[in-house]
Parts: C-alpha cells; structure tokens; sequence
C-alpha cells in the first residue's frame, strides 16, 4: 500500500479513537474470498463500533509454504471494499507492532487461527466455525480449481 494509504490508516485509526468507538481487529490472507471470509467479518464486526482488518502481506503466505494468488494491494483492495471492514492495514513482520499503532479493544479470531496475540487489557475472541467450514477453505477452492 502507498503512504498516503498508510497515513489515511493512520488518520481513520485517530479519528475512532477520538471518537471513542469500540475498535476491533482481525486478520487473514484473503487470497480467495468466500462465504467463510465474509462471515468472520460480519462477526467481528458485532464485537465493536470500527472494524480494521489486518491483511497478510505476501512474505508471510511464502513463508508459510503457499504461493499467493492474489497480491497483497488486490487483496487489500477486496477486503477494504467489504461492508462490515472500515479500516485495512498490510501485516509486517511485527504483529505486536501493528497492535500497538492500531490499539484495538477487541481481537477476533476466526475458528482456525491461533490466538498468537494476547495484549493485556485486550479482549480475545475466538469465532466458532461457520456452517460447512471445510467446504470454504481457501486451500480446498484452490486444489477444486486446479491452481
């Protein structure tokens, strides 16, 4: 993302705050959206006033032994176009620094992920899965596609 996207963040990021909105974060790759996707984001949403989305960049899907689809702006771009998401930042190498620029009250997890963040005085969220979660895998859509 550029930096005036990234000021932008920033900008939304201080103006929740201001405003004293619930702000809750969560994360993902998104390289294929599906219905399980939009459902983690729908939730999340429910836990606080301002929705920010931390989007994996694509060093971290190499490193985990995946080759993205999508580049991390394309999918940054989907995402930030999703109803319930107000916000998007790119993942870096420091989850704990993106923690501490966002400063959320909430971080929601979706039923697969590992809750690796647990700042104090942060609510932890654990979604349970969505209907047929294994149907909405983004690794299964990709072998069904044949990519």
């Amino acid at each position: 993302m550029s930096e005036k996207k990234t000021d932008s963040f920033t900008a939304q990021i201080k103006k929740a705050h201001a405003k004293k909105l619930k702000i809750v974060m969560t994360g993902g790759v998104f390289d294929v959206l599906h219905a399980g996707h939009i459902f983690t984001l729908n939730e999340a949403k429910k836990h606080g006033d301002f929705l920010v989305v931390v989007v994996a960049n694509d060093s971290y899907i190499r490193k985990k032994g995946r080759k993205p689809i999508h580049s991390q702006r394309y999918r940054a771009m989907m995402v930030e176009a999703l109803k319930p998401v107000d916000a998007v930042v790119l993942g870096g190498r420091n989850p704990a620094a993106i923690v501490k620029m966002i400063k959320p009250d909430v971080i929601v997890y979706g039923y697969d992920q590992k809750p690796f963040l647990r700042p104090k005085g942060v609510k932890i969220v654990r979604l349970n899965k969505y209907i047929e979660p294994e149907k909405f895998k983004t690794n299964k859509i990709i072998k069904e596609l044949g990519i």
